[in-house]
């Protein structure tokens, strides 16, 4: 499969036939009615399937409560529900937190006539709060109320906080003679770096297809999506990744060993990288987005690491964010990653809509045009061409500037 057999198409997360969302305002997050806090999203499932559901999840000793509880169900590898809610974390909260996890999964499954181990959990917000869980009730029940088919975009604006706009995506396509769905939304624009970076993605598919095969394509796409994503530097104790397949495409069960089974994943990863890209264009403060590929290593690894080391350092982030070519940040972030490289060997490029400008060739900086360069810098979205000319790997990270607004929103985030 190639990208020409993917079509994108409206309706976000609730494109997908048999899936409903919804998002409302309870009160969490804002008394401003407008600031929606509090979503789901369910599915149908075809005659005699079970939802299969997978899902990534942050790699900080601190977990919040939601994600212990969702590692507990996707190891079982089934659900058919998240509930979600922003402006409060559920982190740090001790046992008073993993029972409140608990009890708005089984507050879902009433609402919704499922049971509570079907429910997935997430919440985003303030770290070491606990929830008002009269409040969770009723809006639980409201949001359940308010289920529909066209519900994404709402779903998808009840898990902002930071953020500035709702990212969703829709695709279809073609795999054999069947024709599948996916759709996805997330949120993110602080306390994102590479390693599921706080950050939460929610993907809906209608695909038939094996629990160990769903998380198999869930975790090949996240490695190369939000994992290659920073925005601060920061691993949150919420990020989650979770997707469900509710089996109404009527295609033969996806194994791991299907051949389709590439294509899809390569699908999947489509959704991924579209979300995780907007995810670092609404990087907090960000007024650029920046896109480093490393290409020509040893291997996918080696880039992999070298990229997220410079579009990670706040040197780099900072120049950007200034338009000042400053190339030497660049190898300092790239010398420093632990990639395996030739410090004689490497070519670095600035480009953008306006051009490109070499600024570095063999190891050492070149006589370059600051009028190009300043050109190259002055557009909102910034690429990093470095060429280690060690192999024939490539890598891509994501990332954003690092803006005096960026202190500003953080300095008074609780405030």
């Amino acid at each position: 499969m190639n990208k020409t057999n993917i079509e994108e198409i409206s309706g976000g997360i609730t494109a997908v036939q048999g899936f409903k969302a919804s998002g409302i305002h309870i009160g969490v997050k804002s008394h401003d009615p407008n600031k929606k806090d509090v979503g789901i999203i369910t599915t149908e499932v075809a005659d005699g399937y079970s939802c299969k559901a997978a899902g990534c999840y942050t790699q900080n000793k601190y977990a919040a409560a939601p994600v212990v509880w969702c590692k507990k169900i996707t190891e079982k590898g089934q659900a058919q529900a998240i509930i979600v809610n922003s402006g409060n974390a559920n982190a740090c909260t001790g046992h008073k937190g993993l029972e409140d996890a608990k009890k708005m999964a089984e507050l879902t499954a009433d609402a919704l006539q499922l049971k509570t181990e079907q429910v997935l959990v997430c919440s985003t917000g303030v770290i070491g709060v606990t929830l008002p869980m009269d409040k969770m009730a009723a809006g639980i029940k409201l949001a359940a109320e308010k289920l529909s088919p066209t519900g994404g975009h709402a779903a998808a604006e009840a898990i902002m906080t930071t953020d500035t706009f709702a990212k969703e995506i829709a695709i279809k396509v073609q795999m054999g003679d069947y024709s599948i769905q996916i759709g996805g939304m997330a949120k993110g624009s602080g306390m994102i770096h590479p390693n599921m970076a706080t950050m939460l993605g929610f993907i809906s598919t209608d695909i038939n297809i094996s629990s160990e095969a769903l998380q198999e394509a869930l975790s090949l796409a996240v490695t190369k999506s939000f994992n290659m994503v920073t925005v601060d530097g920061d691993t949150s104790t919420n990020d989650t990744v979770l997707v469900l397949a509710n089996g109404l495409a009527g295609n033969p069960q996806l194994q791991t060993d299907s051949g389709l089974f590439p294509g899809f994943c390569q699908a999947l990863q489509y959704v991924c990288l579209y979300l995780a890209k907007m995810l670092a264009k609404d990087g907090e403060g960000a007024t650029k987005l920046l896109q480093v590929t490393v290409k020509n290593a040893c291997s996918w690894q080696e880039a992999a690491k070298a990229a997220k080391a410079v579009v990670s350092s706040s040197l780099v982030k900072a120049a950007f964010f200034g338009e000042d070519a400053n190339w030497g940040r660049i190898i300092c972030a790239l010398g420093y990653s632990g990639a395996q490289f030739d410090p004689d060997l490497v070519d670095i490029v600035l480009k953008s809509a306006a051009g490109q400008e070499p600024v570095m060739a063999k190891g050492c900086g070149l006589d370059f045009s600051e009028e190009k360069a300043a050109a190259v810098l002055a557009e909102d979205e910034i690429e990093i061409l470095i060429d280690l000319h060690d192999g024939t790997a490539e890598a891509t990270a994501w990332g954003c500037d690092l803006s005096y607004k960026y202190v500003e929103i953080n300095g008074c985030y609780r405030t």
